[in-house]
């Protein structure tokens, strides 16, 4: 069985609340064996061999059956963890709170990224990056105070992402190497 990272997307802001407990409990219940979580924010590490697309959609339909929230799911092994930490290129140069890992479930559109750079470009001061299957970004002055809004993000790169920043990420990553 190998360690992995369930990111779930829209919880915990808005209206979406779930108690981890509860998603714990629920998903222990639904044959997700014993699964631990970090933070309120939808940070679920468990042990699975099923393939990345089944394991989102199990775990999708468990948020929408059970608690009542059509939102999205991103899994991660742990390398790719601890890669979308090493390989953000604004890591270390600014507040590990403001350079932030938004994970996608899969490449953007053709040309998505250019679009977004284009689009931003006279918006602020945040710097971008993409990755693999990740998009890199420094918010510089706050995520509070900036025009870059998921939704801004979403629509020039035709998927949704869940963002998590270098202090989760980190926090993250050493709870699922002792989790293993």
């Amino acid at each position: 069985m190998s360690t992995r990272l369930a990111l779930l997307g829209s919880i915990n802001i808005g209206g979406n609340r779930i108690k981890m407990a509860d998603l714990r409990d629920r998903m222990s219940a639904r044959d997700f064996g014993e699964v631990e979580t970090v933070a309120a924010s939808g940070n679920v590490i468990l042990s699975s061999e099923e393939d990345e697309e089944a394991l989102c959609g199990r775990i999708a339909r468990l948020i929408e059956e059970d608690f009542g929230i059509t939102g999205f799911v991103v899994v991660r092994t742990v390398e790719e963890v601890r890669s979308a930490i090493n390989d953000n290129p604004f890591h270390g140069e600014g507040s590990d709170k403001m350079v932030h890992t938004i994970f996608l479930p899969r490449q953007p559109d053709e040309g998505g990224f250019e679009r977004l750079l284009a689009d931003h470009r006279e918006r602020g001061a945040e710097r971008l990056a993409l990755g693999p299957r990740v998009l890199y970004l420094d918010y510089v002055h706050g995520v509070g105070v900036s025009d870059l809004t998921g939704r801004f993000i979403e629509k020039r790169l035709g998927c949704r992402g869940t963002a998590r920043n270098m202090t989760s990420l980190k926090r993250i990553l050493g709870k699922m190497e002792d989790y293993a």
